[in-house]
């Protein structure tokens, strides 16, 4: 019989290194006691021993590094056993929910996914300023599981550039907006108890609560009372409540009015003087503007000249446009490249630019992955979109790939059905794969016979648009 001695708390460095000792060494789950103390200490004489690398599929690496977070006492037991079945064997075990073991552990997983979320949501920075002037923002929170270390990223993308601390009775963050520190449990006289910021953000709580609409079954269910303690705007709720009945009275004996200096149509007017009038005044506001999807280094704007013939609309910017700051610089760029000279178009006048204009990315290691857009971040840039091509006003609007579709005519449109000349939601366009299409086929003749496609659309677009050679 083994006995592996973890860490307190979330130990998914010392789980693993564990698990690549017992694979190695085919021990199998009934003969290891899983036993949470308050230091790691594997197995006498092994403890220092890292074992061999295990490959597993994807979906159970994000279980185990999820599940490790649970205050279930038998959950390295259900992992190990999870591990062991899928790597004699099972390797598609994740995939068949009605197994019990699959199935208890996708309900550990849910229940770190709910307090991930509250966690998210709940937490509430209170201001401290030191004797020096110094500013730091501290928050108190009390999770139900080890979730503070995975939680970090979320709170380091929202709020990098605040110097913060927050702490749980299971471990504390501090960032200072270069580094992160994970620290040991606090307690809730180390933050706080309130700051002036509380009283402002209570009045615009009250101001935007709608008493028509009230729901407290709702509200308990999104909002738990567990939280409410160190949330400032719950000690509104009970007056708010309260008064709600009589709220809803007043609004529907007061007559509706229209203020009376309200004027629609100098309303209208002065939104449309706050429109850009340049391509450049659009840019401006592009490059200035937050990521929908934090990470980014950079918003990648359009290139080419305005007036262009010929505007080629891709996804997003990849990892080497993020970098550069240009669109089609990556791999898929060369490419387009290359098929655009083959087809006898120059690069140089035609017009370049992406639906969605940052990057969105997974870290995986020291690489960024490229995610796809969803819908809702389609539709976020579409109207700069269509404004930069109100000011480029291309002959031709030419949509790489499906993402870029969805963009031009407001709607889902498949490749594969829609290819060829089309029309965008009132725009002249063509409608064909992306360039990265091509350098994800998996063998030489798929790969031939998609570059010839390729490059036959281009020389028609080019032919159409009277800028092919």
């Amino acid at each position: 019989m083994r006995t592996v001695t973890l860490a307190d708390g979330a130990d998914l460095a010392g789980f693993r290194r564990a698990v690549r000792l017992l694979i190695g060494g085919d021990v199998p789950p009934e003969a290891v006691v899983w036993s949470p103390g308050e230091a790691p200490d594997l197995f006498a004489g092994e403890g220092t021993q890292e074992g061999r690398p295990i490959a597993l599929p994807r979906a159970v690496g994000d279980l185990v590094r999820l599940v490790v977070c649970h205050r279930d006492p038998e959950r390295y037991a259900l992992l190990y056993d999870l591990v062991w079945r899928v790597t004699h064997g099972e390797r598609h075990l994740l995939e068949v929910m009605s197994d019990p073991l699959v199935h208890r552990l996708h309900g550990l997983r849910k229940a770190i996914g709910r307090d991930l979320h509250k966690m998210h949501a709940f937490v509430r920075f209170r201001r401290l300023v030191d004797d020096a002037g110094n500013e730091r923002f501290f928050a108190w929170f009390e999770p139900d599981h080890f979730i503070v270390e995975e939680t970090a990223d979320f709170f380091v993308d929202r709020f990098r550039s605040m110097d913060w601390t927050i702490v749980t009775p299971v471990g504390s963050l501090h960032w200072d907006r270069e580094n992160l520190a994970v620290g040991p449990a606090g307690r809730r006289e180390d933050v706080p108890a309130d700051d002036a910021f509380e009283a402002g953000w209570r009045t615009y709580y009250e101001n935007i609560f709608n008493p028509a609409r009230l729901n407290t079954r709702a509200m308990r269910a999104e909002m738990p009372k567990k939280y409410w303690k160190n949330m400032p705007e719950t000690a509104s709720l009970s007056g708010m409540i309260e008064n709600a009945p009589s709220r809803v009275r007043d609004m529907i004996e007061r007559e509706a009015s229209v203020p009376a200096k309200r004027n629609p149509t100098k309303a209208v007017a002065a939104m449309d003087e706050q429109e850009p009038k340049t391509l450049e005044e659009l840019n401006r506001i592009i490059a200035a503007s937050e990521p929908l999807v934090p990470g980014a280094t950079q918003a990648v704007l359009g290139e080419g000249p305005t007036g262009a013939s010929l505007a080629f609309v891709g996804e997003q910017p990849g990892d080497q446009e993020d970098m550069q700051g240009r669109p089609f610089v990556g791999p898929a760029g060369q490419l387009l490249n290359r098929a655009l000279a083959e087809a006898g178009i120059e690069r140089g006048q035609t017009y370049m630019t992406n639906a969605v204009k940052h990057f969105k990315y997974e870290q995986r290691g020291k690489r960024r992955i490229h995610q796809k857009p969803t819908t809702s971040e389609i539709k976020h840039y579409r109207w700069w979109l269509m404004k930069e091509l109100d000011f480029v006003r291309p002959q031709l609007t030419v949509a790489l790939g499906a993402t870029a579709a969805h963009a031009l005519a407001g709607k889902q449109m498949a490749v594969g059905r829609n290819r060829g000349f089309i029309d965008f939601d009132g725009r002249s366009g063509y409608l064909t794969v992306h360039p990265s299409y091509l350098l994800r086929l998996p063998d030489e003749a798929a790969k031939e016979a998609a570059w010839r496609d390729f490059v036959g659309d281009l020389k028609r677009i080019g032919e159409r648009a009277g800028v092919a050679a």
